[in-house]
């Protein structure tokens, strides 16, 4: 009678199956993944239950061995999913606590006081930093010591390399890294201050007094760098890690490294290495070339499991032959690192040099097979083979990065073995690459029209695929920072066609989720390098985009001259969608300048331009534009029917900028004859907004829905909305934008009975609008405030009633007529 081995967990179970699979062949690893097809890395893994397989693999391993797989799917279906999917709430998911340490070696060894005087130092003043020499083991050191205090800081465990020592990259500033840090902590951009350290470094400091966090602040360059990362009051920590030692941090303990002792590297040695030990281990019968391979690593821990891993993976290696191959190096780590190299083939040695060209800090495997131009699953396999190697690290899956020596060492061994014109060529690859990638994600969740395709250099074989809008916004989160990288290293390179197009692809992305400093930024070089260029066509569209970066920050004279530049050379080039998309855009810029016909023939005019470049979706934006704009006039019925016209069209996206439009229009603009029916509407906006994570949109739908709100009476329940629009836009730390919504907040204020509130809203309003050009709003918080005092102080509401008469005083509607809108709900940030 046989015991039933009890399991842990369900991948323990499966492992051991697998491994009964693989006993059943009578095949080792190597010959088993070839039989099947698969990785042997990736076999490895799955028999040791580090890693749960793919069901094909499951089958081919029963196949190979004539066993039916079908009794095991069960237990596979268990280990995939092993807890049921939370119920989502009917308002937003709270998303996993974010941790980015990176892995934990297995091998960790010595260090023991080191790592003692790290937790004491974190205990004592919730602040350590780590110095010592290159490939010392401060990382790890550090990583090891953050992942020990995971459970006493569950919030978030944080990780950012500073790059303060990388070769060819300068050192990450602190706005960058505090950007990337809060960024890590799911703060929305807009919440982040648009400039300044100082006021970037308080927030991150207030977003951490908040939580319980780990970070992790690799790779410093210096104190000042540093500093503004640090932690304030509260319980969070941050643990450091330098080539030098931070002096003028007099405050943090220090931690100081040197090479692991003799018994520790030899120790390490054999346990990265797979030694068994005792008298049969390679080690033990070849004590004098350990000895050799210690000092030859210098025993620095990087060094020595990369020793280690060559060993690991030649079996029929004597320690002497890995002597003798080290002892042909220049040095510790350019020896040990040729050495790895020496054992790759020559595409996989080609595309490890290669490697050392790229820009960003991360990469995938898409981008690894544009930069040496090979087929995808090429690329994927060589870089597990360079993953076992130890000269790429996987931080997390499907992602890959080079540490700073091996990067170093790849970009001199490229500089050495590989024509300059090939690195070029290689270089033109990857920026290519992200120009072509962008765009893919750039259609995945347009802007307001598809735009033209890129033309800057050639499009890869193949690229990531976006099958939502959200697939497409989680990649370009993700590649943030490599995009920038390229755009920089396209600006160094004078390729303006990439400078030029690059930032068109990040429009819809910035719109959703950034901050307008960098847009504006990278507009204006995106202009110049559109100058250099002289095409009319890409010269209009640099000065259309580089006025929408500047509307978007509140510069609302600066926005009307790129407009006026835009619309100067776009008569040139007579480009129908273009026309189209300055039209719209200057509609708006038009209504926040106090004019009211204007805006009206510019988005009647956009429509037309879209039908004539057969775009649906932008037709359909005009018209729901047109809608708001009557709706503001205060013709309700005409605002409504086209409202009815643009939601009854198909819409891909109903939370994209002509359905949520025309929704939030019809629900304000039914409020009085059909209450239900506008509260429906506008909540239905309101879950959309949510839905699309679109901080912005949510706080338009809940101003509007306590516009519809008041005028249905229900004046409680509209302040109540008002107050929730106002709490997101505080979040968003764009002031400029409360202009459009702070007039119909006072007067909900004033019908509900709060006039004091009420005045100091349109007093508020009052002291933005001049500065951000918008008359309308102006004399719209003028007319308000002397409503407000039209029984307390007529003669100052005398005066203002005057002063809003004399702000539009050049327009040929009447101010009555202006004052009758039937909503005042700001614009989306479409425009």
């Amino acid at each position: 009678m046989h015991e039933r081995t009890a399991f842990a967990q369900p991948q323990d179970e499966l492992a051991a199956r697998l491994r009964a699979l693989q006993d059943l062949s009578g095949l080792g690893v190597r010959a088993l993944a070839r039989d099947t097809g698969l990785s042997s890395s990736s076999l490895s893994r799955y028999l040791n239950g580090q890693t749960v397989p793919p069901w094909p693999a499951v089958v081919a391993l029963c196949r190979l061995v004539k066993r039916d797989p079908r009794p095991l799917r069960p237990l596979w279906e268990r280990t995939s999913n092993p807890l049921p999917a939370p119920p989502r709430s009917s308002r937003q998911v709270r998303p996993p606590t974010r941790n980015d340490l990176p892995r934990d070696v297995p091998d960790f060894t010595g260090r023991a006081e080191r790592l003692a005087a790290v937790l004491a130092a974190v205990d004592s003043h919730r602040v350590v930093s780590v110095d010592g020499m290159a490939g010392v083991g401060k990382t790890c050191l550090a990583v090891h010591a953050a992942h020990r205090l995971t459970a006493d800081f569950p919030d978030a465990q944080l990780y950012v390399d500073l790059h303060g020592f990388t070769e060819g990259r300068p050192p990450l500033d602190p706005d960058s890294a505090l950007r990337t840090l809060l960024g890590a902590l799911d703060v929305p951009s807009e919440k982040v201050p648009q400039e300044g350290v100082e006021q970037l470094a308080a927030c991150w400091r207030s977003e951490l007094a908040r939580r319980r966090v780990v970070v992790v602040l690799d790779n410093a360059a210096d104190a000042d760098q540093v500093r503004p990362l640090l932690p304030g009051a509260g319980p969070s920590v941050a643990l450091i890690t330098s080539r030098n030692r931070l002096l003028g941090l007099d405050e943090v303990p220090p931690v100081s490294l040197d090479v692991l002792t003799p018994e520790e590297s030899a120790r390490l040695l054999a346990r990265a290495s797979g030694d068994p030990g005792g008298p049969d281990g390679r080690l033990a019968r070849e004590p004098e070339s350990a000895a050799e391979v210690l000092r030859l690593c210098g025993h620095l821990p990087l060094a020595l499991r990369l020793a280690a891993a060559r060993l690991r993976h030649r079996p029929g290696w004597t320690v002497g032959i890995l002597v003798e191959r080290m002892a042909q190096g220049a040095s510790e780590f350019d020896t040990a690192f040729a050495m790895s190299v020496r054992q790759l083939n020559r595409a996989q040695a080609r595309l490890f040099r290669m490697l050392g060209v790229l820009p960003g800090a991360s990469f995938d495997e898409y981008l690894a097979a544009a930069l040496a131009d090979v087929p995808l699953h090429s690329a994927r396999t060589m870089l597990e083979d360079l993953l076992d190697a130890h000269l790429v690290q996987q931080p997390t899956a499907g992602r890959y990065r080079l540490h700073d020596l091996v990067h170093q060492h790849a970009r001199r061994a490229a500089a050495e073995q590989d024509p300059a014109a090939e690195r070029e060529r290689a270089l033109g690859r990857v920026l290519d690459y992200y120009v072509h990638a962008a765009a893919a994600a750039d259609a995945a969740m347009p802007l307001l029209s598809p735009g033209r395709p890129p033309s800057a250099g050639r499009p890869p074989a193949e690229l990531p695929r976006f099958p939502d809008k959200n697939a497409a916004f989680t990649w370009l989160t993700t590649e943030y920072g490599n995009l920038l990288a390229a755009f920089e290293t396209a600006a160094a390179a004078g390729a303006d066609r990439h400078v030029c197009e690059l930032p068109r692809f990040l429009r819809a992305y910035f719109a959703r989720r950034c901050g307008t400093t960098h847009l504006n930024v990278l507009f204006e070089r995106s202009l110049a390098a559109a100058e250099r260029l002289g095409d009319p066509l890409r010269l209009a569209e640099a000065h259309s985009d580089l006025g929408f970066a500047r509307y978007n920050a509140g510069r609302m004279a600066e926005a009307a001259a790129a407009y006026e530049a835009a619309a100067a050379r776009l008569s040139q080039a007579g480009d129908a969608p273009a026309e189209a998309e300055l039209a719209m855009r200057r509609g708006y810029l038009s209504w926040d300048a106090g004019h009211v016909e204007e805006p009206l023939a510019l988005f009647r005019l956009a429509g037309r331009l879209y039908e004539k470049a057969a775009c649906p979706t932008g037709a359909a934006h005009a018209a729901a534009s047109e809608g708001w704009a009557l709706l503001q006039l205060g013709h309700r019925e005409e605002a409504a029917q086209r409202a009815r016209e643009v939601l009854g069209i198909p819409h891909t996206d109903p939370a994209g900028p002509p359905a949520l439009t025309a929704r939030i229009t019809l629900g304000v603009a039914i409020a009085h004859e059909e209450p239900d029916r506008a509260a429906e509407h506008l909540h239905q906006a309101l879950s959309l907004a949510r839905d699309d994570r679109h901080l912005h949109n949510q706080a338009w739908c809940l101003n509007c829905q306590g516009v519809a709100l008041r005028q249905m009476g229900r004046y409680q329940e509209a302040l109540a909305s008002h107050r929730e629009a106002f709490a997101l836009l505080d979040e968003l730390f764009e002031e400029h934008w409360k202009i459009h919504f702070l007039n119909g907040y006072g007067e909900t204020c004033r019908l509900a009975g709060l006039p004091d509130e009420a005045l100091r809203l349109h007093r508020q309003a009052l002291e933005l609008a001049p500065g951000l050009g918008n008359r309308y709003e102006e004399a719209l918080a003028h007319e308000g405030i002397a409503i407000v005092l039209d029984e307390t102080a007529p003669a100052e509401a005398a005066e203002h009633r005057a002063a809003g008469r004399a702000v539009l005083e050049q327009e040929t509607l009447t101010w009555e007529a202006k004052r009758s809108a039937a909503a005042r709900c700001g614009p989306s940030r479409w425009s």
